[in-house]
């Protein structure tokens, strides 16, 4: 299980997490679209609903609902669009009312069906194609776990800049130590102050990110959020560009 924050979750934060709904009785939406980018060597991705099972729980114990994707892990990479969730532990009451929602609302596209289907039944060994799936889905992820690295490295190089190394998932999410004048430029327009750098880094680089604000990031402190997905080739060149926009960026406002 992977956070917004692009840390793997161990076993035991997931122990945690399944008892407190339980105890709670909370519904435990597990959003596992990043189950395939994991890229600690020490971490491994383990499903809610097999943690909990190994606890003894049931459908009577626990109301889960898991979730998956194509547009992440090595098949779609944020350009298709495509998933399914699993539902379990609820009543048919509940069950019926999540069919009516899904009846009337339009289904994804054929090609994002088609992928669906290709990443819940791959090649399996002694297939023909399963050589050639193997090894252009692991270079796929070897190379979005490059580039989370690449990217990383290049972000705490950059000054008031401090970035947790990616464990997994296609995200980075540094945070940013902004100096006193662009805190007060940004509220003198009435904009949080990561939107003010985002939108800066936009109109003299080309480059998009996200500001972290709309993530929830704990009261005065400052995030963006950013892919690692440009291809590693045009890597260099869109670091160089950040670095040089943050530099005049931090000159400007340091004044």
């Amino acid at each position: 299980m992977l956070l917004v924050t692009l840390q793997v979750l161990s076993e035991e934060n997931q122990k945690d997490i399944i008892r407190f709904c339980k105890d709670e009785h909370l519904l435990l939406l597990a959003d596992e679209v990043y189950q395939e980018n994991v890229f600690a060597e020490n971490k491994k991705f383990f499903s809610f609903k097999k943690v909990s099972r190994s606890m003894g729980y049931g459908e009577k114990d626990l109301s889960l609902v898991s979730f998956h994707s194509i547009s992440k892990g090595y098949c779609g990479e944020c350009g298709k669009r495509g998933g399914y969730m699993e539902v379990t532990g609820l009543d048919n009451d509940a069950k019926e009312q999540l069919y009516k929602i899904a009846s009337v609302n339009l289904c994804s596209n054929i090609s994002g069906q088609i992928l669906m289907s290709l990443v819940m039944n791959p090649p399996k060994s002694g297939e023909e194609s399963y050589k050639s799936f193997q090894q252009e889905r692991d270079s796929i992820l070897a190379s979005l776990g490059r580039r989370a690295k690449r990217f990383a490295e290049a972000l705490n190089k950059l000054e008031g800049v401090s970035c947790n190394e990616a464990e997994g998932a296609l995200h980075l999410f540094p945070r940013l130590h902004l100096p006193e004048r662009a805190l007060k430029a940004a509220s003198a327009i009435d904009m949080p102050a990561d939107t003010f750098y985002v939108r800066k880094l936009l109109d003299a680089t080309g480059i998009v990110m996200v500001p972290g604000s709309g993530f929830g990031q704990a009261p005065g402190t400052w995030h963006i959020r950013s892919t690692v997905l440009p291809p590693e080739k045009k890597l260099p060149d869109i670091i160089s560009r950040l670095s040089t926009f943050h530099q005049r960026f931090m000159d400007e406002f340091r004044k």
